[in-house]
């Protein structure tokens, strides 16, 4: 699997994120010669245990996410953050978790947008909606180079990259900036080769900074 960050908006303070901003950002990587290629959307679940008996509390978790990812249509992956655990299951899990009554999703974020391509590059970008709602929450974009499939040896490659792609988004004067976060991998088992487990606990620390950095925004 090649490498790929997942960086968030970070709006300005007193600014918000826009479906305008989307646009913008859209039309700058196509002005860099990134080429359409369709749409591309993931799902995000967190999830929290229905407890019959009070006691039994401190055998499962507060509440952990699950994700659905492009690049894997038929897996579903699990994190549970406060123990640095990912785990990757077949999608007929969610089926089983329904009928079994045992955890309810407590908010369902979709990931919706457009993916580009760019010399080796790979580009997605799309905003972040609750269910039931239109409400722009945050944008997203996942930055791909497909001919790497090692961190260590990418990050030099990417960086440069995300170099050339602010440089151009900056001509745009919007009212903030893609962050690209430092996640500890070896926390959570995982190695220097990317995998689809990366991608899920990548996105599970990137929605907890966008979060807190749209609420610090608003002030």
């Amino acid at each position: 699997m090649p490498i790929k960050w997942v960086l968030h908006w970070q709006p300005n303070q007193g600014s918000t994120v826009s479906s305008q901003i989307l646009n913008e950002a859209s039309e700058c990587v196509e002005s860099i010669n990134g080429v359409k290629e369709g749409r591309w959307k993931a799902t995000l679940n967190y999830y929290k245990p229905i407890l019959k008996d009070e006691a039994n509390q401190s055998e499962f978790p507060r509440d952990f996410l699950g994700i659905s990812l492009a690049d894997e249509p038929d897996k579903y992956y699990f994190i549970i953050k406060s123990q640095r655990i990912v785990v990757e299951a077949d999608t007929n899990i969610l089926s089983i978790m329904e009928k079994l009554q045992s955890y309810k999703s407590k908010v369902a974020l979709y990931f919706e947008g457009f993916q580009y391509q760019l010399g080796d590059f790979r580009f997605r970008i799309g905003k972040v909606v609750p269910t039931h709602s239109e409400n722009v929450r945050g944008i997203v974009m996942e930055v791909d180079y497909l001919p790497i499939s090692s961190i260590k040896t990418a990050n030099k490659l990417m960086e440069e990259f995300m170099e050339i792609w602010h440089e151009a988004l900056a001509k745009r004067s919007l009212p903030g900036k893609f962050v690209n976060i430092d996640i500890n991998f070896e926390e959570y088992g995982l190695g220097d080769i990317y995998t689809p487990q990366h991608t899920a606990v990548h996105y599970a620390l990137v929605m907890a900074d966008m979060i807190a950095t749209v609420q610090a925004a608003r002030g």
